[in-house]
């Protein structure tokens, strides 16, 4: 009798795609689903990134958030996503104590948090769709992961090292987890861009990157940005207070500071 030898699963089909957007460019890889499918869906949110990007931005002057700091429309007249945005944003002020906030310099200004609220939005519009077991959609660095490329193989994404131009700091895995974000704020890409809420100035600290692990972008993005304004004794200690978060944080003195569990998610 001959043996039965079973064929090698077949890899999901992939749809890749990158848009430039809110001043940097968003990528996206899906996986499974029918293609027509997932482009459908793809093209949604993309046009969600765009509308974002038409609401939220700080350097359109009729976009709905600056006339919202003017004075010139009030929230209940905004895009219901404006409300979602600030009850997010408060939630994040109140978990940082003020650390990560939306009144920088005085007048509102939600872009901390809206890059990867949207990032993250159209990742689950992807993995929506039916026969979809993997999504990566990332924007400008910062990650959301969602299911799996395939079968047995997670989602995997390199840390850059802000040190060492090219190199890699960290891996972080996937592996375990359908929900898996990864954000870093820091000084290498944009400069000195991360502000102090207490002074309205730029955060001077020891720090040159803080990269946070969580479930889900949005609060990742934001608690990297609150921790680095902290500074690295702080900002680590407020790390690990944080449920379901793991943080990789790089000194100017070339010092590398983790949380206790993140070594479960390199690989």
């Amino acid at each position: 009798m001959a043996d039965t030898v079973a064929e090698p699963a077949k890899a999901p089909a992939a749809v890749r795609h990158a848009e430039e957007v809110m001043g940097t460019v968003f990528s996206f890889d899906v996986r499974g689903g029918d293609p027509d499918a997932v482009r459908a869906a793809l093209a949604e949110a993309v046009a969600g990134l765009h509308r974002a990007d038409a609401v939220f931005s700080t350097y359109r002057e009729d976009s709905e958030v600056s006339r919202l700091a003017r004075g010139e429309l009030d929230l209940a007249r905004c895009a219901p996503e404006v409300a979602e945005v600030l009850d997010l944003a408060a939630e994040a002020e109140r978990v940082s104590d003020g650390w990560f906030s939306t009144r920088y310099r005085g007048s509102l200004d939600p872009t901390g948090i809206v890059k990867g609220w949207a990032a993250e939005r159209a990742a689950r519009v992807l993995a929506a769709v039916a026969g979809v077991c993997g999504v990566s959609v990332n924007g400008g660095g910062d990650v959301q992961l969602l299911g799996a490329p395939e079968p047995h193989r997670s989602w995997r994404v390199g840390v850059a090292d802000p040190l060492r131009p090219g190199g890699l700091a960290a891996v972080v895995s996937a592996a375990g987890t359908e929900e898996l974000a990864v954000a870093t704020s820091g000084t290498a890409e944009r400069g000195a861009h991360i502000v102090d809420p207490r002074t309205g100035r730029s955060a001077v600290t020891d720090l040159v990157a803080v990269t946070v692990v969580g479930p889900r972008l949005t609060f990742a993005d934001c608690w990297a940005t609150a921790a680095f304004a902290m500074g690295s004794r702080a900002g680590l200690a407020w790390l690990e207070s944080l449920p379901d978060v793991e943080a990789l944080l790089i000194t100017a003195g070339d010092e590398v500071r983790c949380t206790g569990g993140l070594a479960a998610r390199l690989g």
